[in-house]
């Protein structure tokens, strides 16, 4: 987000992470992630660090939580080779929670990274939508 809001500068780990209060380490890895799904270009030495590899409109938020988190489940019967769970096969909650991780990635996909640059422009109340519409959401 900082880097779409910094459009074609390039910022250091240390600039971002002191913005957000967060921690360097911990963005450093992050960076990195992004880096090798090519969401981010690194660049080192004197004047280095990070831009973004796509305009923010051609960065989905679905993709970018599939490509750093592959594998991604709720639960540990979503990986029938590692499961270890006794109940999988009389389980009903597996359904439901595929059904919910579906929505998830339907609403991120959504979502690209210039909606979330527009989102944080506005004031917080019409940034998003309220918990309620999503609560009643058929």
């Amino acid at each position: 987000m900082y880097l779409a809001e910094h459009s074609g500068a390039v910022a250091s780990t240390e600039e971002i992470a002191r913005f957000y209060g967060i921690s360097r380490h911990h963005l450093v890895r992050v960076v990195q992630t992004l880096h090798a799904n090519s969401f981010v270009k690194v660049s080192t030495g004197r004047g280095g660090g990070v831009t973004l590899a796509r305009d923010p409109l051609e960065i989905n938020l679905g993709e970018v939580v599939r490509k750093a988190e592959p594998g991604f489940r709720i639960v540990e019967c979503f990986d029938l080779e590692t499961n270890t769970c006794g109940i999988v096969s009389d389980c009903r909650l597996r359904g439901v929670l595929s059904q919910a991780l579906d929505a998830f990635f339907k609403v991120l996909d959504g979502y690209s990274l210039a909606d979330l640059v527009r989102n944080a422009r506005r004031r917080p109340s019409d940034a998003w939508v309220p918990i309620e519409t999503l609560i009643s959401a058929p």
